[in-house]
């Protein structure tokens, strides 16, 4: 089996050799198709995503990937929505849950984030209007709606879920937003045994750090839905252990929720576990379970025995915490 390896930046090569060495380490033969993108192949070939990296996961239909710098402000456009846009992955999926040997504020959180992928102020349309002003164009669309809240109501149907709660600013966004939250309330119809509810994105922002407990699947536009989703992995322990997916109709490419950590890149500080979480979801979407269920025992067991990285409060390095999850495999 072939799968596309996105190398990024900053710590982002560094995981990829962790989760990969635990991959093999669990007897699982892939045949990974290497690529890099960033800011570095900016500086080799030109622009931060190749065509080379499009055909390769065009071709194997399901690719792995570390984070990738996004220059604030300036600079070229974000390789994440390009490569969201260009394979028309249209939805992001974060599951966001307690691991029971990271402390956290809350206990018992179990919430799954859908988000819609391609449209949105998050697809960067913007122009300057004058040397004063600049302009973003905020695109929502009845297509991509219905079908983000058709992903979010079978995700609910197959995995056990009781509700989906969109979340919006519809009082606002009248016509963006309301159609959003329209186009929700017209799917949910079909699902009879799944409970819609409507909330606002202040409130569920608000309602989300007093009482997380209370919600199950998240249903967002693209932009809220990436504020809302860190929030979450806030709930739960941090970014270090919040795993990504970006869903297609054929081709998905799975990703750590955070960022490219270029304060620590090469110093083997860097936490794996989000990108392994992240590769454990890509091995179930493969259909290989078992290898899937085996890597998530060995971290569990492993944060369980206090073998963690720094920003978990351990003090073990990127290499040694690698070492010791294969250990417990």
């Amino acid at each position: 089996m072939e799968i596309t390896l996105i190398k990024g930046d900053g710590i982002g090569p560094e995981i990829a050799d962790s989760v990969l060495e635990i991959i093999d380490s669990a007897g699982l033969s892939i045949d990974w198709d290497i690529q890099t993108a960033g800011m570095n192949v900016v500086e080799q070939e030109g622009l931060p995503l190749p065509e080379r990296v499009l055909d390769s996961v065009k071709k194997n239909k399901t690719a792995l990937k570390t984070p990738v710098t996004t220059p604030i402000g300036k600079g070229f456009r974000s390789v994440n929505v390009q490569l969201r846009k260009e394979l028309d992955l249209y939805a992001n999926l974060r599951p966001c849950y307690n691991i029971p040997s990271v402390k956290t504020k809350f206990e018992n959180v179990d919430i799954v984030v859908v988000r819609e992928n391609t449209e949105d102020l998050y697809a960067g349309l913007e122009r300057k209007v004058n040397e004063e002003t600049a302009e973003s164009i905020k695109i929502i669309t009845k297509q991509a709606s219905e079908r983000i809240a058709e992903f979010a109501f079978d995700y609910a149907v197959k995995n056990n879920r009781k509700e989906v709660c969109v979340v919006t600013k519809a009082n606002i966004c009248k016509l963006s937003d309301g159609l959003f939250l329209n186009c929700a309330r017209d799917i949910s119809e079909k699902y009879p045994n799944i409970k819609l509810r409507e909330i606002l994105v202040d409130n569920c922002c608000m309602q989300l750090v007093q009482n997380p407990n209370q919600f199950d699947v998240l249903l967002l536009p693209n932009l809220y839905g990436d504020i809302v989703s860190d929030l979450c992995a806030g709930l739960v322990g941090g970014l270090g252990i919040a795993q990504g997916a970006n869903i297609g109709r054929e081709i998905a490419v799975f990703e750590p929720v955070h960022g490219t950590a270029p304060d620590i890149a090469g110093q083997d500080k860097a936490n794996p576990s989000a990108l392994l979480l992240s590769a454990v979801e890509m091995l179930n979407y493969i259909g290989e379970n078992q290898t899937a269920k085996r890597i998530k025992d060995a971290l569990f067991r492993a944060l369980d025995d206090g073998i963690k990285t720094t920003d978990l409060g351990g003090n073990y390095t990127c290499s040694k915490f690698t070492k010791e999850v294969i250990a417990r495999l």
